[in-house]
């Protein structure tokens, strides 16, 4: 059954990895009617975790931000597949970094470089990295249960030459290269939702404490690697900007630093992005879905 859906849904997705942007944007528009008003994909989420992270926002504000959010959502999925087919040059043209210098700067120091992110404006076209970078570049993402859709995802992804670890092989592969002095680049998406049992920490994020995955910054000790937040910015459909901002205080290592300092300052950071513009962020993730409030006792 698996390899039934992905054979029929494969040349649908090629036939509009070709289209034109014009013409790609004119069919997301009508794919985010269908996904926001008929089927109301995850709706009730979304409204949830607006009224959670956004309660300085009226009702009608809060309407306006969804509406828009969706908007992005279906603009991103209409982006991944279009990197089927895209060149670099077109790639490179509308993910654009802003301040490569400081992450060369970052390379010269001859460590690997753990780069945290979040669910905001394009983490899909962020595999461009690879084609700027002087180190090896990893991407840490979670399996997809349909095998047949995984390797499509997996063979997008790595069409610029980036590599895709699953979560278990992440650690397993970061010592490997660490240990044979490979150079390496790791892209985090850090604002996953662990599983309660397994959370070593909880944090302040949009003002609710919840469960927070440390794996990032706790390699990044172990290993001594340094830390880059990367700061995504939509500027117009089909166009981002990514700065790097460092993690750390030049004069500072990051063993000395307090445990769970840095996943903190990652929340921060990306809370900062979301008040300024929160259209901009994947809403449909159940990223409140583990409180501190939710797991008292009744």
């Amino acid at each position: 059954m698996q390899l039934l859906i992905f054979l029929l849904a494969y040349p649908i997705l090629w036939c509009i990895s070709i289209l034109p942007f014009r013409l790609l944007y004119f069919v997301s528009d009508c794919i985010y009617v269908l996904v926001y008003y008929i089927i109301g994909y995850r709706k009730k989420v979304v409204r949830q975790n607006l009224a959670l992270a956004l309660p300085h926002l009226s009702e009608k504000e809060r309407l306006i931000v969804e509406k828009k959010s969706y908007h992005h959502l279906v603009d991103g999925f209409m982006e991944m597949i279009k990197t089927m087919t895209i060149s670099e040059k077109e790639m490179r043209k509308r993910f654009v970094f802003t301040n490569m210098e400081l992450y060369h700067e970052y390379e010269a120091k001859g460590k690997s470089i753990i780069l945290m992110s979040g669910h905001y404006s394009s983490y899909e076209w962020l595999i461009i990295m690879n084609k700027v970078s002087e180190f090896k570049a990893y991407g840490v993402y979670k399996r997809i249960r349909n095998k047949y859709f995984d390797k499509l995802v997996r063979d997008i992804r790595s069409r610029f030459d980036a590599t895709l670890i699953d979560t278990t092989e992440t650690t397993p592969t970061m010592v490997s290269n660490h240990k044979n002095r490979v150079m390496s680049l790791y892209g985090f998406i850090a604002d996953q939702n662990p599983k309660v049992w397994k959370a070593q920490h909880w944090t302040k994020f949009m003002g609710i404490d919840v469960p927070v995955h440390t794996g990032a910054e706790m390699l990044a000790k172990r290993l001594d690697f340094s830390v880059l937040y990367l700061k995504g910015e939509k500027i117009g459909r089909g166009q981002y900007l990514a700065t790097f901002v460092p993690m750390v205080e030049d004069n500072v290592t990051i063993k000395s630093i307090p445990d769970y300092e840095i996943t903190d300052l990652f929340f921060k950071k990306l809370e900062q992005q979301i008040l300024n513009k929160p259209e901009y962020y994947l809403w449909t993730h159940k990223r409140w879905k583990h409180t501190k409030d939710s797991q008292q006792p009744q």
